[in-house]
């Protein structure tokens, strides 16, 4: 039953983005007014939330992944006592605002997640589904307490990129019941009705990738809106879709249900007709939408959360008193402290000069080190772990086994890389995905995403260069290192050998700083000396590794990263017999290394004298650093590796001619 406050409150929320948008002249109010009485339900009826504690462990989420709707969440949140108001709502997608143009992560309060590429927002939010689900199994002894609902909010177009099938298509076969996508059903893209690009039967995709279908034909009938999304929570064992059935900008009256709907302002008098359809004056301001009377009426929403949270706290205590190690362990678990990284790391002997072991092999004996040890590395490789060396011992999450060791998200790396961001922001596990470096390309969209919010997900990269050999040209890897470098707040790791790896991971467990890419060698490759310093110059991205006796400033210095490292340094040999003084510098960490003081940067790579730098990529980023650049510039060829990288022209007889035309001539004598 709609009581007349409650209605007005509905009015409002429908009127306002009309209103906000048309003020401004730019923005999207058609979704958010069609939306409008199901974010209303959800707010004030159904969602677990608490605006005076937005962090709240046991709060529901809500993801809005048709993020340009950006006003409807707003909105919602200024009524329900976020902390915005109504100025802020006229403030929308200005500098400086705390309303976005989309919804953006530690910008607003009670916003889960960055969303606006449409398909981000759901797939992530299957990650944040499965880190619930996995974290009441290890943690929660699988108590009630731990269980709370995924809510997102998805559009035509999140149907429509490929991301959204794969990530249901995971959800489905992982049985992520605390999972609800309310789908808005409304046929209309910014270029047209959908029956001209989109001929999807979605309802079926969602039932045959084993999700439950629900249906909601009446967008504006609260009291059915909210039977649907009770019956949508209870856990059936199934994730559900609510296939809600809209019209884009209802009730305007000429832009309604049409593609116009979709971005700025309606024009006055279509504006004003909608305030008058909703029993408001034609000229209402926003102050006048949503008057003493109606805020109150909505803000008793925070009393509703003061109860759920009361009413949690004490599940929670009496949870606590019957199974006071679990509880232990959690709280260890959300403070950070589930275990010692350091005491894993220290555990792994150093390797000997010498001995040859791919980086991907040291990577994952640490990866098992860790998770043995409790620390709260979770995730699994796009159907690669063998081949990534990410396979760890014990059951993969499922729906039976929810308490897996890690995940097998199959071969969907877009998917992977959504999914990791959700586990992440759910936290605090650090989240990790593997594939071939080749293939990060299909990740780019969620690796931006994770960057742009700062989130501590691994990605794990093997297969990095031409050297991968007889696969060929797709799988063999050029532009990716380059490109993905690009990315800001991206730290992309490249260690050397099975030393650098283990040093890198110090770094990584002990600062946790933002999103990292681990890219590691497929082939074997030597361990070369190391100074006793090396273990404090891989944590700060670069540091001189050695230097002919004979070296002075001026003299020449070779970069190198991952596996050219050891090749710099047969280089350098060579050129040491010839007399020519060289300084070998290995870098894992680009980023590490650019955020150190000018002083080091300057003492490790010397610019009074030649610089070249060597990388089994695109070399155009190198010249920040260097002078010349020994890298590959073409795609590679199918055959072995060492045959791929003479053809490209990175072996110790290119480095050697380099150096020596940066010193003009056959020998430093």
């Amino acid at each position: 039953m709609v009581e007349p406050l409650e209605q007005r409150a509905i009015a409002a929320a429908i009127a306002i983005p009309a209103h906000v948008v048309q003020a401004k002249g730019n923005g999207h109010a058609g979704t958010a007014m069609a939306l409008a009485p199901l974010a209303h339900v959800l707010f004030q009826r159904v969602m677990r939330h608490d605006p005076a504690d937005p962090s709240w462990p046991g709060r529901d989420r809500l993801v809005l992944s048709a993020g340009h709707a950006s006003l409807l969440l707003y909105v919602q949140q200024m009524l329900t006592g976020y902390g915005l108001e109504l100025d802020d709502l006229a403030a929308s997608r200005r500098l400086g605002s705390r309303t976005p143009g989309h919804p953006e992560l530690g910008v607003t309060a009670g916003v889960e997640m960055s969303t606006g590429p449409l398909g981000q927002g759901l797939a992530s939010a299957v990650g944040m589904a499965a880190a619930a689900r996995h974290e009441r199994a290890v943690f929660g002894e699988d108590a009630e307490v731990f269980d709370h609902t995924v809510w997102v909010i998805a559009g035509d177009g999140c149907m429509q990129e490929g991301i959204s099938s794969e990530a249901a298509s995971l959800a489905g076969g992982l049985g992520l019941d605390g999972l609800v996508v309310v789908w808005d059903d409304n046929r209309i893209t910014i270029d047209g009705p959908i029956p001209d690009g989109f001929s999807d039967e979605v309802r079926g995709r969602f039932d045959a990738a084993g999700w439950r279908v629900l249906e909601a034909t009446d967008a504006n009938d609260v009291d059915a809106l909210e039977r649907v999304l009770v019956e949508a929570r209870r856990r059936t064992g199934r994730p559900t879709l609510v296939a809600l059935r809209t019209v884009i900008g209802a009730p305007a009256p000429e832009r309604a249900g049409t593609p116009a709907a979709h971005a700025g302002g309606f024009g006055a008098d279509e504006v004003a007709a909608v305030k008058r359809s909703l029993g408001f004056a034609p000229d209402a301001t926003l102050e006048q939408l949503v008057p003493d009377d109606v805020r109150a009426w909505t803000r008793r929403a925070i009393g509703r959360g003061e109860r759920l949270h009361a009413d949690w706290d004490a599940d929670m205590a009496r949870w606590r008193h019957t199974h006071p190690e679990a509880a232990s362990r959690w709280d260890a678990f959300l403070a950070g402290e589930p275990g010692s990284g350091d005491a894993a790391l220290d555990g792994i002997p150093r390797a000997e000069e010498g001995e040859r072991i791919a980086t991907r092999v040291t990577n994952g004996r640490v990866l098992r080190a860790l998770v043995e040890a409790g620390y709260p590395a979770w995730g699994g490789s796009a159907d690669l772990s063998g081949s990534t060396n990410v396979a760890l011992p014990g059951a993969a999450f499922s729906a039976e086994e929810p308490s897996g060791t890690h995940l097998a998200f199959g071969v969907r790396e877009h998917a992977m890389a959504a999914m990791l961001t959700g586990i992440a922001l759910h936290g605090p596990w650090r989240p990790y995905g593997s594939t071939y470096l080749a293939f990060s390309d299909y990740q780019r969209p969620a690796i931006r995403l994770a960057a742009l919010m700062g989130l501590d997900v691994m990605y794990v990269y093997t297969h990095d260069s031409v050297a991968v050999g007889e696969d060929g040209p797709t799988h063999q890897p050029v532009e990716q290192i380059a490109a993905l470098r690009t990315v800001p707040g991206l730290q992309v790791v490249r260690p050397a050998d099975a030393n650098e790896v283990v040093d890198a991971w110090r770094r990584i467990v002990d600062a946790p700083a933002g999103p990292v890419a681990l890219v590691l060698a497929r082939q074997a490759v030597p361990v070369v000396a190391w100074p006793s310093s090396a273990a404090d110059g891989v944590r700060r991205g670069g540091y001189v590794l050695r230097e002919a006796a004979g070296w002075q400033p001026g003299d020449v210095t070779i970069v190198a990263t991952g596996s050219e490292v050891a090749l710099a340094v047969a280089a350098s040999d060579e050129l040491d017999a010839r007399g020519v003084p060289v300084r070998v510098v290995s870098m894992p960490c680009v980023e590490w290394f650019r955020a150190e003081a000018e002083d080091y940067r300057a003492y490790v790579i010397d610019r009074a004298g030649p610089v070249i730098a060597v990388e089994a990529g695109v070399g155009a980023a190198w010249y920040e650093f260097a002078d010349a650049v020994v890298g590959v510039e073409a795609f590679g060829e199918s055959g072995s590796g060492d045959e791929i990288m003479a053809l490209r022209g990175v072996t110790v007889e290119t480095v050697v001619a380099a150096v020596l035309d940066a010193v003009g001539g056959e020998s430093g004598q």
